[in-house]
């Protein structure tokens, strides 16, 4: 659904202390990803698709802190990231982050918004 959020990310110092963290907290499972330094985060069971099975939960991700992301970030759902990526541009927000894919599930960026927040955008390689 565009302009829905549906993905979190969680930056660690240390992965495997956060995902222990979160498991014990809040039974997370994760699907580590070493060649992207991520861990994809099921705060619920998965359906057949991927996504989360139970309505109004989203899953997210661990990922190493580094650099300027340093804050946990929502991901909004867009149709288009360049068009998203032009419009918050023309509202006074910058790219953080331009446009990356992600084989085969699609791509992803991140933005500074009007207060310096930044904040994810994720697009379905479905709609391209």
């Amino acid at each position: 659904m565009a302009g829905g959020v549906v993905h979190f990310e969680i930056p660690a110092d240390d992965e495997n202390r956060a995902r222990e963290f979160y498991r014990s907290a809040f039974g997370w499972d994760f699907q580590v990803m070493p060649e992207m330094q991520y861990s994809l985060a099921m705060t619920t069971p998965p359906d057949d698709q991927g996504r989360p099975s139970v309505p109004g939960s989203i899953n997210g991700g661990l990922f190493k802190r580094e650099g300027e992301l340093t804050s946990s970030v929502v991901t909004v759902d867009v149709d288009d990231i360049d068009a998203a990526l032009e419009k918050i541009t023309a509202l006074g927000g910058s790219t953080f982050r331009g446009k990356m894919e992600v084989p085969g599930m699609g791509w992803n960026a991140y933005f500074k918004d009007s207060e310096g927040n930044i904040v994810g955008l994720w697009q379905n390689a479905a709609r391209d």
